[in-house]
């Protein structure tokens, strides 16, 4: 079964309405939600998994995408910025999928997969560099 990660960006105005629940009965998608902060006062954002047949999840999308919410499948919701990594290593132990890791064990420079990236948020708890940051 064809599995999506997705960034969900909602106004202000369209943080209230059950887009979640109408993902799961109108259109038989499995979710699985990493990150949330939805509010109805300010902005929103979910970080989520979307499982379905491939129509599924394209007819969810532009269901979700017909209230002005921006869909985004390459954007993460962590950002590691290499610039202030010191590769100091405290994340990788961390990192519970490997998404921060040595890719050469003798140059010890830290790099980052955000393909394996689950945004536990473990690295952020843990950098003492502010290297690792949070969307929202």
């Amino acid at each position: 079964m064809p599995t999506r990660k997705l960034l969900l960006y909602f106004s202000k105005c369209e943080t209230e309405k059950p887009i979640v629940y109408r993902l799961v009965k109108d259109y038989n998608l499995m979710i699985n939600i990493f990150r949330a902060k939805v509010t109805p006062d300010e902005e929103g954002y979910l970080v989520l998994d979307v499982a379905g047949t491939d129509e599924d999840i394209n007819n969810g999308l532009e269901y979700v995408k017909s209230f002005g919410v921006t869909v985004n499948e390459t954007l993460k919701g962590v950002r590691w910025d290499s610039v202030k990594c010191t590769s100091c290593g405290n994340c990788i132990p961390r990192c519970p999928t490997g998404a921060l890791y040595y890719p050469d064990k003798h140059a010890l420079k830290v790099d980052f997969d955000p393909t394996q990236c689950i945004e536990c948020l473990n690295c952020i708890k843990n950098c003492p560099f502010d290297a690792c940051r949070s969307l929202f």
